[in-house]
């Protein structure tokens, strides 16, 4: 038998182990330098979230200068001067037109008309009526001259035969005693037809007196309602007394519960107030003060007033006038405030009555004051007391108050520019 065929073993390759041991050691070169970034990216990440937490409490300056102790109070503008708008004394009234109500208007300028169109009717049927009764009075004052005419031919006729009757008698001595009677007897009854002429012509005149009386009253009756109805037609037009602007009343005609400001198409009785019209240069700020606060507030002292329509707002006013008594409001539940009243110097012409905004009535002044926000005043063991930021670090600083307002206080013991935090740093470590 013959003996197995051994295969060859092959030589190691002495270039292969140096190559496997730098690709280890460049692994491990390349780990490290990843843990490397990892820890020094941590660390950044450590340090950036510590920077994060000295920086994230809210600072603000403290300030220097004239500091204003107030008193804050809320109000709603007013109009001392307000001119009301009445419907004229003409009856079945219907509102035809109306200006925009809250627009400022001119002085002189529409602002109502009513339905004039029954009146026009009116007016021509008693334009007619004036017409005729003119006529009629016209055709008897010509009726009473030709009258007058007729008489006075006959009053004049009777006077002739009564002077042809005395001229007869005269002639008695030369006629017989027969003809003189008989012509005195003619005289008498020409006298009579005399008289009785006189009477009728006064009859006449008298008469047409009368009646042209009579006539003359229906014709001025006819004209006085026509000027009458004139002038109702000239009073459907109502027009601005002022300056100022147009509010209109509530209609109740329909219910309390249903009560809205007057519309065109409303019915609206004689003399009835259909809106008033504020003066806007009279605007005057009303404001509630508390029991509290009355007093200390006196006439004179300055008002800064603030609209809430209007924050970027700020109006200068001055107190005329304090109520001596509390007033109880009509609001739910019911409270009871003193008023203070401060007409605006320089209205605004966007303002308008019954807005609604903040007062801050100045009291008094200290001059050179430092002030910081009242958020940043604290109190420790009965101090009040300060952070003051200062490289990252806070530090306590003891103070002292002067005054307080609601947004703002005034301290001495910290230096001006000094930046105090908003926050109570103690309470918020304790959270820690």
């Amino acid at each position: 038998m013959s003996a197995p065929a051994i295969a060859p073993v092959a030589a190691p390759d002495p270039f292969r182990r140096p190559s496997t041991i730098l690709r280890r050691i460049r692994n491990w070169l390349t780990a490290l330098f990843f843990l490397g970034l990892i820890s020094a990216a941590s660390a950044g990440i450590y340090r950036y979230r510590q920077s994060l937490n000295v920086t994230t409490y809210p600072v603000a300056p403290a300030r220097q200068g004239d500091f204003l102790v107030i008193i804050r109070c809320r109000g709603e503008l007013k109009a001392e001067r307000s001119v009301p708008i009445y419907a004229p004394r003409v009856p079945d009234l219907r509102i035809a037109w109306l200006a925009p109500a809250g627009e400022a208007v001119k002085q002189d300028v529409p602002i109502v008309r009513f339905d004039s169109s029954t009146a026009q009717q009116q007016l021509q049927q008693k334009d007619a009526v004036l017409r005729q009764s003119q006529a009629t009075l016209d055709q008897a004052l010509a009726q009473a001259r030709i009258t007058a005419e007729q008489d006075k031919s006959e009053l004049a006729d009777a006077g002739f035969a009564v002077e042809r009757a005395r001229l007869e008698v005269s002639r008695q001595e030369t006629v017989s005693r027969l003809q003189g009677e008989s012509a005195a007897v003619d005289l008498s009854i020409a006298q009579q037809k005399f008289k009785v002429q006189e009477a009728t012509v006064a009859l006449h005149a008298t008469a047409d007196k009368s009646k042209i009386a009579s006539l003359t009253r229906v014709r001025d009756q006819a004209a006085a309602d026509v000027e009458l109805t004139k002038s109702r037609i000239a009073q459907m037009e109502l027009k601005s007394p002022i300056d100022g602007i147009l509010v209109f009343e509530s209609n109740y005609s329909q219910g309390w519960m249903n009560a809205k400001p007057f519309k065109v198409g409303d019915n609206v009785y004689a003399g009835m107030e259909i809106g008033e019209m504020p003066d806007l240069k009279t605007l005057t700020m009303d404001a509630k003060v508390e029991e509290i606060d009355r007093g200390r507030i006196q006439p004179g002292q300055d008002v800064r007033v603030r609209i809430d329509s209007l924050p970027e707002l700020t109006l200068n006013a001055r107190v005329s006038n304090i109520s001596l008594m509390a007033e109880t409001t009509n609001e739910f539940p019911p409270t009871r405030n003193f008023r203070a009243y401060a007409p605006l110097n320089n209205p605004d012409s966007r303002l308008r009555p019954g807005m609604n905004g903040g007062t801050d009535i100045v009291i008094s002044r200290i001059p050179s004051a430092i002030s910081i926000p009242s958020k940043a005043l604290f109190t420790h063991a009965g101090k009040p007391v300060v952070y003051v930021a200062d490289k990252g670090q806070y530090r306590p600083v003891n103070v002292e108050v002067q005054a307080r307002n609601p947004d703002e206080v005034a301290i001495t013991g910290l230096p001006a520019g000094s930046m105090v935090t908003l926050v109570d740093i103690e309470k918020k470590e304790q959270k820690k």
